[in-house]
Formats: structure tokens, sequence, C-alpha cells
């Protein structure tokens, strides 16, 4: 089949670039004919609040990637929508993760959907944003209905799209499948001496970049829980602040934790992902919203064990019990699952359980849920 891929890819950085790289790897390995549409401009410097949206990682050698979409600029969507309806793909993916893209990806469809035989197929990470505003209420639905079918990687992600689309095509959930690219678990010390973290502690690792939403708030003071004193415990925080951090490292002083917190405000690229996974005992998401987190799959892929939030997608991605825990989104229930941890065991007491539950999140899964889909 010839598959095109409209998202976020090489150059650009982060989770959800290297999803779309991944997705087209498999579709590849298969034997499709594909082409990943990337932006030639994707956020205007106003709109992203991070350092850089670009990453400084070699782009992957068996896919092709032109960089052709500019998202503010509705003339060269008709441009694309025509550059790529010529082509007669037998499938348009959209992957879809903020509303602010809705108007480029709803007349790229438009303009495609003229040959009535190009499925068009929304592959959708996000459809109500963490920190909605009235736009992101307004801007999805003219993109949804030039879609003829949704894949969602959660079923609260499936119930939003569900409640949004008011005429009847298919919405398929598949799980979000496992990265691959970041390497193998590297040995413990090896890992805590190349981030010049001290072997006498333990580790809890919070990862990815930092937004309100995230949680980490309430990570910092589940941290200043006295009974994690008698365990020697650290927190490694690895990401990028997305806003003003000085909140966080004023709550840090206030309680009293500054020696307990080892901070890397930076982007994490791909080849260091392994150290930070390697030194941390267990990975938190303590977010307080969500729809499922790809932090959790590079976990499954390292075998780490996870404690997550039972808010959105998490608690399906991680099972109570048998790769970590589930507790209620509050400072006191994730320092209890924490004490918990350290009191009565290690991360090879949920080693089995992850070992079974990756199972369930191959690219083969996802891209035989997209091919099947019938319109």
């Amino acid at each position: 089949m010839k598959i095109i891929i409209l998202g976020t890819a090489h150059p650009y950085r982060g989770g959800l670039a290297a999803f779309n790289n991944c997705l087209a790897e498999q579709f590849v390995k298969e034997g499709h004919d594909v082409t990943l549409y990337t932006f030639t401009l994707q956020y205007p410097s106003l709109l992203f609040p991070g350092k850089t949206q670009y990453t400084n990682d070699e782009a992957p050698k068996n896919i092709s990637i032109l960089r052709r979409i500019n998202s503010i600029n509705p003339f060269n969507w008709i441009s694309v929508g025509r550059e790529i309806r010529k082509q007669k793909p037998d499938i348009v993916i959209f992957a879809y993760w903020m509303s602010f893209m809705a108007p480029c990806y709803g007349v790229i469809a438009q303009v495609i959907k003229k040959d009535p035989a190009i499925k068009c197929i929304s592959l959708v990470h996000n459809f109500i944003p963490h920190e909605p505003s009235l736009l992101d209420k307004i801007l999805p639905k003219y993109f949804v209905k030039k879609m003829d079918a949704f894949v969602a990687m959660s079923e609260s992600v499936a119930t939003d799209l569900t409640r949004a689309v008011s005429f009847n095509v298919p919405v398929k959930v598949t799980p979000h499948p496992i990265y691959n690219q970041y390497g193998n678990l590297k040995d413990r010390n090896e890992a805590l001496s190349h981030l010049r973290l001290d072997h006498d502690f333990r580790y809890v690792l919070f990862f990815g970049f930092i937004r309100p939403y995230k949680g980490l708030d309430l990570l910092l003071e589940a941290m200043s829980d006295s009974r994690l004193n008698k365990y020697s415990v650290k927190l490694i925080v690895a990401g990028e602040f997305y806003g003003n951090p000085q909140p966080y490292y004023d709550s840090v002083k206030k309680m009293n934790i500054v020696e307990k917190v080892e901070w890397f405000n930076r982007f994490i690229p791909d080849a260091e992902v392994s150290n930070f996974f390697s030194a941390g005992d267990i990975l938190v998401l303590p977010y307080k919203s969500a729809t499922q987190s790809g932090v959790t799959q590079i976990a499954y892929h390292f075998e780490k064990p996870m404690l997550v939030t039972k808010v959105g997608g998490l608690s399906d991605m991680v099972p109570e019990g048998k790769v970590g825990y589930v507790v209620e989104p509050n400072p006191s229930s994730i320092a209890d699952a924490l004490v918990d941890f350290f009191e009565f065991g290690d991360e090879n007491r949920f080693k089995e359980g992850l070992i079974s539950e990756k199972d369930k999140y191959s690219w083969s899964k996802m891209t035989r849920t997209i091919i099947s889909i019938e319109i």
C-alpha cells in the first residue's frame, strides 16, 4: 500500500516526532511505500514554550521525510493537499495531538478528499488538551468532519472522540506502542557516574517536559514526607520546563528538600535517555490529567516499575500491582506508594509483570489496526 503520514517528525524533537518516525519505520518493514510529511514551520515561536523545536540527532535512514507543511499558511495547506492527492495514496494518516493543527489538517484533508478513494484516518494522541481554551473546543470541529476514521490510544481519548463526532465513523482503540530507539539498559553504577549522581542513594525518576498538568508539584511534596528519610532516596527531575521553573525551585526550598532533588532542566536527547532510566529505581507520573503517556512506554522498554496517578488512560497502561502502582493524584497517596516500594521490595518485584505486559504494545498491532479499517 502507499501510505502518507502527516505530523511532526525529524528534524523536530520530542516524543511525538519519535512516534511518527517509529510508525513509518514499521510500515516500511512490512513492505509498504511510506512518506512522512512534516513541517517547514511547526509552531510560531510565540506558541512554543521550549528552548528549541529541533533535534541534533541524525535523521532516520530508512524512511522518506519531506518538509512541506506550513502550519499557519492556508495557501500552503491547499498546495500540500493537491500534492498528496496527485500521488493517489491508499491511506493518509493525520497524526493529531493539538487543536492548533486542526485548521491546517482540515484543509489538507478536504483537498485530498476530492479523490474519494483515498482514506483519511486520524491517529489521535490527545483530543481535548490538558489545559483547554475556548478555541480548543471550536477548532477541532472542522477537522473531524474531514476524517473517514479515527484511531485512539486510550479509551479516554476514544470517548472524547465519540462525543465530538456527530456522524457515524469508525473509532478504533489500540495501545501506544513501545519506543525502540533508546538503546539498552545500562549498568546502574555506570549510569549514575555518567550523570554524576551519588551511588549511595536510590532514585525516583520524573521524566519528560514539565507543565502544570504533569503534577511535579505533587511529587515534590510527596518527597518531603518524613517517612522517606530512612531510605536514602532522591528525586531525579529530567526534562525541560515549559513555563516558569521558579515556583518549583521555591517550593523545594520551602519544604527543605533541596538536597533530595537532582535537576536536569533540559531536553533529554535520545542518546541520553538510557542513563536516566538505568539510574532510576522507579518512574513516577504524578499527572493531574492525562490521556495516555509515551513516557510509560519508555519505562516498559527498560522494564522499569511505574507509579502513576488515577487519571485518563494511565491506569489502563499500568496495571496496579503488576507493573507498579496506581494512586490518587495527591502527595500523600504518592508518598504511601513510594514508602511501600522502598520498604518491601525493589524494581525486580515487578520485573515479571513488566515483561509480560510489554508484549501488548507492538508497532505491528498499531499498523494492523490502521490498515484493517474499512470505510
